[in-house]
């Protein structure tokens, strides 16, 4: 086994560094490379070698995570070309952006004091296409025009349409 820690993601499963990655081959390489490091084949090897493996393997499991999870590659992918979008001092949103906050937390807000599960539906509609929109943007902004910039700010608004998608089924358990 040659177990090359220095290659980035997208390196290790053979594929070119872009946001809209073909998921099908990313899990046919994943598999691959599974087959080929699983920490049970190397059983009966040396301490070193199952070291090894168990590291690599490891290595290759969170390379597969995060490029199979939208954010988490657009995110990774930015930090490749030396941005950090979810740096803590990098909050500017524009006011647009804000203003469709606040009115989201006011439905949310308003749904769950109410018992309101339609409304809670129509949210999360809307949030699942707003989140769509954003994923189908970032494949522009990182593989057409290579915008990081642009990229950074809808990947932070990304970030805050999933954290209240997660909100509003936290609201559904609450309600339940």
């Amino acid at each position: 086994m040659t177990a090359d820690f220095t290659k980035n993601h997208f390196d290790l499963f053979g594929l070119p560094a872009v946001f809209a990655l073909d998921a099908e081959r990313l899990d046919k390489a994943y598999r691959d490379i599974q087959a080929e490091i699983h920490p049970d084949k190397f059983a009966h090897a040396g301490e070193s070698e199952q070291r090894l493996a168990m590291q690599w393997t490891t290595k290759v499991n969170e390379a597969y995570q995060t490029l199979k999870k939208p954010f988490e590659r657009a995110n990774y992918l930015l930090r490749l070309r030396g941005i950090d979008a979810m740096a803590a001092g990098n909050t500017a949103m524009p006011m647009d952006f804000l203003v469709r906050q606040m009115e989201w937390r006011e439905q949310l807000a308003e749904a769950v004091a109410t018992h309101d599960l339609d409304g809670l539906d129509r949210l999360e509609r809307l949030l699942r296409d707003e989140a769509g929109k954003h994923r189908d943007r970032l494949a522009d902004e990182l593989d057409a025009r290579r915008d990081d910039a642009a990229a950074a700010e809808t990947l932070r608004k990304l970030r805050f349409i999933e954290k209240l998608l997660a909100d509003v089924a936290a609201a559904y358990d609450g309600l339940a």
